[in-house]
């Protein structure tokens, strides 16, 4: 059952859209195309939607992590709301006071400040949608791992903040 009156319906932002035609311009990406990156083969990377694509609405991405492949630990976000859809195995959650479960079809929301992190505990592969509004260059983010050893403590710091990645 609905709460909302039809006769009273919430106000829209603003058009961005203002030719008078409509245009083609949906981009359809199959599921069976492979993953964009694949870090230390226990995370696979698909860039769904990343930031150049949305014009920095959003980034979406799904995260496919290997059997106790990890994850990162508490940090908060000061640019960006960061949400999670569980697709398939369980994955650990923090939810700015406890680890919790997530299970399939379960939905973390995190604002921008929020405390949050994530991790595959399971002797099973998980499968998420990450989602990062406004988008953010998480690519380079992803991907910039594999370089962190060469990187002095102080650079690594910076890296990290310079990423909007904040360890707590």
């Amino acid at each position: 059952m609905s709460l909302w009156d039809p006769r009273n319906v919430p106000p829209y932002p603003p058009a961005r859209y203002t030719a008078d035609e409509p245009e083609v311009s949906a981009l359809l990406r199959p599921g069976t195309d492979p993953p964009d990156y694949e870090s230390f083969a226990l995370v696979k990377y698909h860039y769904l939607a990343n930031q150049q694509a949305t014009d920095g609405d959003y980034g979406l991405y799904r995260v496919d992590i290997a059997p106790n492949g990890g994850g990162p630990g508490p940090h908060f976000h000061r640019t960006m709301s960061e949400a999670f859809f569980v697709l398939s195995g369980t994955l650990r959650l923090y939810d700015g006071n406890n680890w919790i479960d997530g299970h399939p079809n379960d939905f973390l929301y995190v604002p921008p400040g929020g405390i949050h992190g994530f991790r595959n505990d399971a002797d099973a592969p998980v499968s998420i949608l990450m989602l990062f509004a406004p988008g953010a260059p998480r690519e380079a983010y992803f991907e910039g791992f594999a370089q962190l050893a060469e990187l002095s403590d102080e650079e690594r710091s910076e890296w990290f903040i310079k990423n909007d990645n904040h360890w707590v």
